[in-house]
């Protein structure tokens, strides 16, 4: 029977209700004069919430203070002129009627209970993973529950910018505003918020909101990737590839592909500003005919470009000589081969046909010692003639030989004088040559400076060598003595004045004696004469 409360009170508070409304009392039979208050005034309440209400009269002797409502309800305090009730699990709004019986008159009081709730969901509609620069981009939000929805707000934010604002209408609420998609957009996070305002009703205000997503916006040019590459490809060897694009954006989140026909590349991508730059290397190993082609990503769309390359194989030109060094007068057997298709010519003989080899045979000679034989090879591939040469060098044994013009047979020399003996021979192996004065074995140094003195004069025999035999060629040294006929006067002149000069001495010691006088002094007596003597008289009196 608990259970039958609410029920039967809800229909006594429409009873009551309708009494008010079909049979209203005279206003002083109504009471008036004495005033229900009914505490709060204007209530606001959690969504299954309580609320304690407070029903009071200043009637001196109230009778019968009720509270109508078809919430569970219960007295928990009175007084003298009051009432206290405590409502529970408030969960929508609700009209309250407290009335109250003054001298046999009725007072009655009401309010309105409002019940306010937080939005069970707020939600971004999901964005597209790219968004092209300069075009429009639609966001809507919904949200689902939340009460009052008078005081029910749903923004829509880039960032904390608030992009609009509108009053949830609906269930579920559903917000749309749009924008234009720029270059600033890109990495920038949008989201929607629901604000509950109850700051009016003294409690605050209340914002719940949504996963933030995040947009990212590109630039991708009609334009198609430059691709460098080479028309050709021989097997075996690599080349280079580069592809570029201009005016990405962003350029360094494009992805690249490079492949060699149903083979991918292992690409290296880098960017700078608003271009991106991808380098691979192209290598094959079957001839044929295949495409290179280069795609470049970004935001779910794609540019290429696509080229031919022709891949050939191009093998030789290989020489070969039945030997590389000879002695003079062997045969000597030159080959030259190359890949199908290649035309060779060796020494300006083509072969016979494409793919032939190409042959020489020689008696070797002095003269083709270092001979270099030289094979050309020419291949046609997609009308473009490559052409491959290679040479290969001969070298022939021969005995030396001695070149009368590059060893002067007479040579006339002066004394003392600085020289070189020049003699040069050819031969392989290189000769050494040994210059030998007949007449003594004197051995003069080829190329190599000295001093000449007259007696290398003579006949010398150069001797050439080496492993094949030699040869000599006389050479014959003329030493002159250097201007005899000057030196013989000079010594002449210096005879004379020798002479000259030893007469001159002569004559001039004989005067000085002449004219010096010796004297001698007397001794007996103080004063006496001198006397002059001659030198004999002298030199017979010293003993005393």
């Amino acid at each position: 029977m608990a259970s039958l409360g609410p029920l039967h009170g809800a229909c006594r508070t429409l009873l009551i209700s309708l009494l008010l409304v079909c049979c209203p009392l005279p206003p002083g039979a109504q009471g008036q004069e004495f005033l229900l208050r009914v505490e709060p005034q204007y209530p606001v309440v959690p969504a299954r919430g309580s609320l304690l209400v407070n029903c009071s009269t200043d009637c001196p002797h109230p009778e019968l203070i009720t509270l109508e409502t078809s919430l569970l309800k219960e007295t928990v305090s009175n007084g003298v002129g009051w009432v206290a009730f405590q409502l529970s699990n408030v969960t929508s709004d609700s009209k309250i009627l407290c009335s109250s019986f003054c001298n046999g008159f009725q007072m009655t009081g009401s309010f309105n209970i409002t019940v306010y709730r937080f939005p069970e969901r707020v939600e971004l509609a999901p964005l597209s993973p790219w968004q092209p620069v300069g075009k429009n981009l639609t966001l809507c939000c919904w949200v689902a529950g939340g009460a009052p929805r008078t005081h029910l707000s749903v923004l829509l934010l880039h960032g904390e910018e608030e992009l609009s604002r509108h009053q949830a209408v609906g269930e579920p609420a559903e917000v749309t505003t749009t924008v234009l998609a720029g270059r600033d957009n890109h990495g920038a996070n949008f989201s929607c918020r629901a604000e509950l305002d109850l700051r009016p009703q003294g409690l605050g205000l209340f914002q719940n909101s949504s996963v933030p997503w995040q947009l990212q916006t590109f630039v991708l040019p009609v334009t198609s990737p430059h691709l460098t590459v080479t028309r050709f490809l021989e097997v075996g060897t690599s080349w280079p590839l580069v592809c570029t694009l201009d005016k990405l954006f962003p350029a360094s989140e494009a992805q690249v592909q490079l492949a060699l026909g149903n083979r991918t590349l292992n690409t290296s991508v880098s960017s700078q500003g608003d271009t991106i730059t991808a380098t691979a290397t192209a290598s094959a190993e079957q001839e044929g005919a295949t495409e290179i082609v280069c795609k470049v990503i970004l935001g779910g769309e794609s540019r290429e470009t696509r080229k031919n390359l022709t891949i050939y194989s191009f093998w030789g030109p290989t020489m070969n000589l039945s030997e590389s060094t000879v002695p003079e007068g062997a045969t000597v057997n030159v080959t030259c081969a190359a890949g199908p298709r290649v035309q060779l010519t060796l020494d300006g003989v083509p072969a016979v046909a494409p793919g032939q080899l190409a042959q020489l045979q020689i008696n070797a000679t002095e003269r083709d010692d270092r001979r270099s034989f030289f094979c050309n090879a020419t291949l046609e591939v997609d009308g473009l003639i490559l052409h491959r040469n290679r040479s290969v060098q001969l070298r022939v044994l021969y005995g030396p030989k001695i070149d009368p013009d590059k060893c002067p047979q007479h040579l006339t020399w002066k004394d003392r004088t600085i020289r070189i003996l020049q003699c040069q021979a050819r031969g392989n192996p290189d000769p050494q040559i040994q210059c030998l004065q007949e007449s003594s074995g004197f051995q003069v140094l080829v190329g190599i400076p000295f001093r000449v003195r007259l007696n290398y004069s003579g006949t010398y025999c150069c001797r050439a060598a080496n492993s094949q035999g030699t040869h000599t060629l006389t050479v014959v040294m003329n030493v002159q003595d250097r201007n005899p006929l000057v030196v013989t006067i000079v010594m002449a002149v210096l005879v004379i004045l020798g002479l000259v000069t030893v007469t001159a001495a002569s004559l001039y010691i004989f005067g000085v004696r002449k004219r010096n006088d010796v004297y001698r002094v007397n001794q007996g007596g103080t004063w006496l004469p001198l006397t002059s003597k001659q030198p004999n008289e002298v030199l017979r009196e010293e003993p005393s």
